[in-house]
């Protein structure tokens, strides 16, 4: 198993490579779930794993959610979702959730069987939650922001959109501000997005964010098993 997920998943950004003793799955104990492991084996070797979310004494057979499921080939990786949905079957389940890449090999096997890709961002933004403080960053930005407006808005334009900026006034969708920050958006691709800036900010903005990032802003993976 080890050695499966290191091919499968250790280069990905924030995804640490397992070492030879590793495990961290959570045995089960007194009114606690721990991990529920399947093994597919293939002429006596194991060819792929799948470790469910345990469930507790008592819990109604509600959900089913694989935290981890990595499989050698495509034919593996299929043989594994199937058995977890004759799994849902036999619970009376209409869905269960992979917690899996979309672009590994278990997420386009799961897309090629119709499948669907869902990603979701707690209000809590999770266990490790990293919070965006706008205006602290705004203030380290401040200096090359002003760079780019060179001389585009009078000094009074310039301050009045800053502050908006600042505030969340302009683009307040914190993600879409990141990626108007990095370039991965030009200001007209915020407008495509439904996005609309008052017409007296417009050429600052566009001075602002000329874009010239790759078409889009890869998310970093890591798995749930490794965040303790």
């Amino acid at each position: 198993m080890i050695r499966m997920y290191n091919t499968a998943h250790a280069q990905r950004p924030w995804t640490h490579a397992r070492h030879t003793g590793w495990n961290r799955l959570i045995p089960q104990a007194t009114w606690k779930p721990g991990s529920q492991t399947l093994i597919l084996q293939t002429d006596g070797a194991a060819a792929g794993y799948a470790v469910l979310q345990g469930r507790a004494f008592g819990d109604p057979l509600s959900s089913l959610t694989v935290d981890e499921l990595v499989a050698e080939n495509a034919a593996a990786a299929r043989m594994l979702l199937m058995a977890i949905a004759r799994l849902c079957w036999k619970r009376r389940l209409s869905e269960f959730t992979v917690r899996e890449p979309a672009d590994g090999l278990t997420g386009r096997v799961a897309r090629h069987m119709g499948c669907t890709y869902q990603q979701r961002y707690p209000p809590s933004g999770g266990m490790m939650a990293a919070v965006l403080n706008r205006s602290s960053l705004l203030r380290k930005l401040e200096p090359e922001l002003r760079r780019r407006a060179a001389v585009q808005q009078p000094e009074q334009v310039y301050d009045k959109a800053f502050d908006a900026l600042r505030r969340g006034d302009l683009f307040p969708d914190d993600k879409a501000l990141i990626r108007l920050l990095l370039g991965y958006w030009a200001t007209d691709d915020a407008y495509v997005h439904g996005m609309s800036v008052p017409e007296r900010y417009r050429d600052l903005c566009n001075a602002w964010f000329p874009g010239g990032g790759t078409q889009s802003l890869p998310t970093p993976y890591a798995h749930r098993l490794d965040r303790y």
